[in-house]
């Protein structure tokens, strides 16, 4: 089994911003593989299904940020996962809007959820695909930056973004299943 947490902030306020890009990603790929994200527990919204021939849950952390770490290890214990399990989507600030990668392990680079996911575990090893969303404007914080919504002239732009994250889902579950 393997489990793919999209990050983001919980609530209507936050619906379309930057910061959710990971819970807009995986609503996509939920209804792509007619997967509902049905179930509550381990302090996340979360659905089971199949992608690729791999089981998967599905999961949205329903605490801040900052805290994403919480869901991530709650469904570590309950479903006894390693970390080479794991994926994680997230927005990126230092990726320009339409960028999306892949990596593996590495450093927070100031992403507190990722951070959070790392203290949590006790682990940086473990699968990323990180979403540009660009760099705050000049004299902009990027906290506020990213808890504001896309442009109108980047939605298509993360339309694409959106696809590319989840195909880079889809060929990290071939390479790595068991």
């Amino acid at each position: 089994m393997k489990i793919i947490v999209g990050l983001g902030n919980y609530g209507e306020k936050y619906k379309d911003t930057r910061h959710n890009i990971g819970f807009i990603t995986i609503d996509r790929l939920a209804s792509e593989y007619n997967i509902r994200i049905n179930k509550k527990g381990n302090f996340s919204f979360f659905g089971k299904g199949v992608i690729e021939g791999e089981d998967v849950i599905i999961a949205k952390p329903q605490t801040y940020m900052n805290r994403s770490g919480a869901a991530v290890s709650s469904i570590f214990s309950d479903y006894s996962l390693s970390v080479s399990d794991l994926i994680v989507i997230h927005d990126d600030i230092d990726l320009a809007v339409g960028k999306v990668k892949k990596k593996i392990g590495g450093g927070d680079a100031g992403h507190r959820g990722i951070r959070s996911i790392i203290e949590s575990i006790a682990t940086s090893d473990f699968h990323r695909i990180r979403i540009g969303v660009g760099r705050p404007p000049k004299g902009v914080e990027a906290s506020d930056y990213v808890l504001s919504p896309f442009h109108r002239d980047e939605l298509d732009i993360i339309d694409g973004s959106i696809e590319k994250a989840i195909n880079l889902v889809k060929e990290i579950l071939k390479t790595n299943s068991h």
